[in-house]
Formats: structure tokens, C-alpha cells, sequence
């Protein structure tokens, strides 16, 4: 079979070793296009491809329609929203994610965050300490989970809130649990959001909703930037001196955020799983599980059930 990474930004070079070493080993063929600036170029790479692997990359309709042979793609990460999963099953391709690869990455740059946001983003004035703040975590998944385990080392009181995670299974990893979002942002101090960008989830982190964190709260969000309604946010920030808001996401309204100099902060990119780790991590899950894909009928890890 013939397995193509397709890759706008690439893995790092030891990724792609390790991804070569895996589909190589299992007998298959591994095709590189890399840095490509033309969804043109990754039509015609994909054309005789029977396995994708892709990371922020868009698999759309139209990539599908190209791709005659394809019978599954795998995005390097845990977000799939970059994958039209309804042309995917259209097109009889299984679409997979690679989750709890990039989690620890994204957690680690969660507590960062939060002590360069504490501490006045280091411009020399007292600052503040996490110990003993309550942090809210909007969805326990692999990050979340991570996000609590390394909080918990910071000395602060755990909280969560998942509409799909059992609250007996929050309780079990030493964290509170409660019972919707509402009371997750009325009891914390800070709030950080792993929740996807869905139908429910669009614009849903509103003003709404974080009027209701105490003086001198903060959201910080390294999930996507769709769940925020800027427009609101922006407003509440304007009556609110007290909110911060930190992202691993760029607004669409980063200018207009940015005139709240001292109580805002975006990266330059979405830096969350950007490490040399997790990068090969989910390089290597993805090839592993299209192996399993071919040698088994493996779909564990399937989202377009």
C-alpha cells in the first residue's frame, strides 16, 4: 500500500524517520509532500494514495473525490475538525485521530501559560500564585486529564465538567466534579477549556457564561478558537477590568483583544503541541494504526463512525 504524508508544516525530521520505519517495516510504500502552498499539489500526491497521514491539513471533499484508492486517512493529533468526516464516509474512508499523543505537550503549555498570565506576563509588578486557586477544567479528556495531574502538583483545587464523562470517573482521578459548565465558571478561579469546536460548542464560552467567574478570572483556551464568542467576550472584558483571557489560538478580533494590554496574551501560532515529543508521538501513532488498519481491519481509533 502506498502511505502519503501530506504535510503543510512537517513533522520533524526523526517523525518522518520513525514514520518511514513503521510503514517500511510492515511492507508498505511512504510518499512525502511537504510545504506544499497549493491544495493543487495535494490533489495529484493523493490521486494514487491508499493511506493519509496528515496534521493540520485539510481533507476536504475535493481531496477525497482525487484520492481513487484511499481507504483511510489519520490526523497526527486529537482535533479532527480539519477532516470533512461526512465526504470521508461518502468515499467509504475511514477517517482516525491519534488522541492522548499531543496531551501532555498541550497541558504543559496550559500551566505556562497560567504562571505567565498570574505573574503580570513577567513586566516586573507582584503577580500571584496558583497554589491554593481553583481551576476549572471544561472537558476531561487526555488533556484535561494531564492539564489536572500537573495542576495538582501546583497545590491547586481540581476542578471538572464533561457532558459525556461519567462524574464518578472525574472523582476517581482526584478531581471535582460538578454538575454543568455554569457551575464550573461560578466556582473557579480560572477555567480552561478543552472542549471541540462542534455545533453545540460554537460560541458557547459567551458573556454570558464568564460573568459569572469571580473577580479576577481567568479562561484560558488551547482547544479551538470557534467556542469563543469574541464579540461578547470583548464586551464583558471591557466592563470587567478584573477578566483575563489567555489562548493558544489566535482571535479573529486579536487587535481588538490586544487594547486589554495586561489582561491578554495569544501565541503567534497554535503552539499547543508543538514539541519535538509529541510530534513524533503522533507521527508514529498514525502509522502505526493505518498498519493495524491493513494488517487486521484495526479501526479503533475511527471518528467517522
Amino acid at each position: 500500500m502506498k502511505v502519503l504524508i501530506a504535510t503543510e508544516k512537517p513533522f520533524a525530521a526523526a517523525a518522518v524517520e520513525g514514520i518511514r520505519k513503521e510503514v517500511e517495516g510492515a511492507g508498505h510504500e511512504l510518499a512525502l509532500l511537504e510545504k506544499y502552498t497549493e491544495t493543487a499539489q495535494l490533489l495529484d500526491a493523493v490521486k494514487d494514495a491508499d493511506a493519509l497521514i496528515i496534521r493540520s491539513d485539510k481533507a476536504t471533499a475535493e481531496v477525497f473525490e482525487a484520492a481513487k484508492n484511499l481507504k483511510i486517512v489519520v490526523r497526527a493529533g486529537a482535533g479532527f475538525d480539519n477532516i470533512d468526516c461526512a465526504a470521508a464516509t461518502a468515499h467509504n474512508v475511514v477517517a482516525e485521530n491519534t488522541p492522548g499523543q499531543n496531551s501532555n505537550a498541550v497541558a504543559e503549555l496550559v500551566l505556562g501559560m497560567l504562571v505567565y498570565a498570574v505573574r503580570n506576563f513577567y513586566n516586573g509588578k507582584s503577580g500571584s500564585e496558583l497554589m491554593g486557586k481553583k481551576l476549572g477544567i471544561l472537558a476531561f479528556g487526555n488533556v484535561g486529564r494531564n492539564v489536572a495531574r500537573i495542576a495538582k502538583g501546583f497545590g491547586m483545587d481540581v476542578y471538572a465538567y464533561d457532558a459525556f464523562c461519567p462524574k464518578e470517573a472525574i472523582e476517581a482521578a482526584g478531581v471535582t466534579a460538578v454538575d454543568n459548565q455554569d457551575a464550573l465558571f461560578e466556582t473557579c478561579d480560572i477555567v480552561s477549556l478543552h472542549i471541540p469546536a462542534t455545533a453545540e460548542t460554537k460560541n458557547s464560552i459567551n458573556y454570558a457564561l464568564v460573568n459569572k467567574m469571580k473577580k479576577g478570572g481567568i479562561v484560558i483556551n488551547t482547544a479551538r478558537k470557534e467556542v469563543i464568542n469574541e464579540e461578547e467576550l470583548l464586551k464583558l472584558m471591557a466592563e470587567r477590568e478584573d477578566i483575563k483571557y489567555i489562548s493558544d489560538i489566535k482571535p479573529d478580533a486579536d487587535a481588538e483583544f490586544a487594547k486589554f494590554e495586561g489582561r491578554y496574551f495569544a501565541t503567534p501560532k497554535k503552539m499547543g503541541a508543538q514539541t519535538a515529543e509529541a510530534n513524533i508521538n503522533a507521527g508514529i501513532a498514525a502509522a502505526k494504526q493505518i498498519n493495524a488498519f491493513f494488517a487486521t481491519g484495526d479501526t479503533k481509533f475511527q471518528v467517522n463512525k
